[in-house]
């Protein structure tokens, strides 16, 4: 599942200005970038899995990061579901064989509940890279059956990644910022993508 949504009406903070350098602690060794945490399992500034907590992706816990950034708090909590992980990403420049080579799958469902509502992702774009896009294929080297969503400025997506492989192509010349929140399938979710739900552009 991957579903485009209009772009929310409220404004988009600025976020290079609002979180220092030093917020974005990468997790991948050579992947150019990093996260700093505005809702972890139990409100540290980390961006460990919830499961190394013996917890599912639900049920997130503000950070001291929530003081920076009331807007982004402002998006998820507005959603109505349940959130877990609530990340701002920073992605450097990087070329598209750099893109594709982190082609992932997520790990969303770790200890989720059997009988409760599926965890799915959800993006909110937070620069204007509109030459930059989220690359989506249903496995890695499905080329002819990638998707790819423009990533200009107040783009929002939901996307299963635990299912679709996804990737970010940013050929920019300055850092890419977005919000992440890890989102409870449910009701309340269905009705704020119904809300919002536009169009998927594409290209190949």
């Amino acid at each position: 599942m991957a579903l485009s949504l209009d772009a929310p009406s409220s404004r988009v903070a600025s976020v290079a200005a609002c979180f220092p350098a030093t917020s974005f602690a990468s997790q991948r060794g050579t992947w150019r970038g990093g996260f700093a945490p505005i809702a972890s399992a139990y409100g540290a500034i980390e961006c460990a899995g919830f499961w190394d907590h013996g917890k599912p992706d639900k049920a997130g816990v503000w950070t001291d990061n929530v003081s920076i950034c009331p807007t982004l708090v402002e998006w998820t909590t507005r959603v109505g579901a349940d959130y877990g992980r609530v990340r701002v990403i920073k992605l450097e420049p990087k070329v598209l064989a750099d893109g594709e080579r982190w082609l992932h799958l997520d790990d969303n469902n770790r200890l989720n509940p059997d009988g409760t509502g599926r965890v799915v992702r959800a993006w909110l774009q937070l620069t204007d890279d509109p030459g930059s896009s989220m690359i989506l294929r249903p496995s890695k080297d499905d080329r002819d059956a990638e998707v790819r969503i423009p990533l200009a400025r107040g783009a929002q997506f939901v996307v299963d990644s635990e299912r679709m492989w996804h990737g970010v192509h940013h050929p920019g010349d300055k850092p890419r910022y977005a919000l992440i929140v890890s989102f409870e399938s449910g009701d309340a979710l269905a009705a704020w993508i119904d809300r919002h739900r536009s169009r998927v552009t594409a290209s190949a």
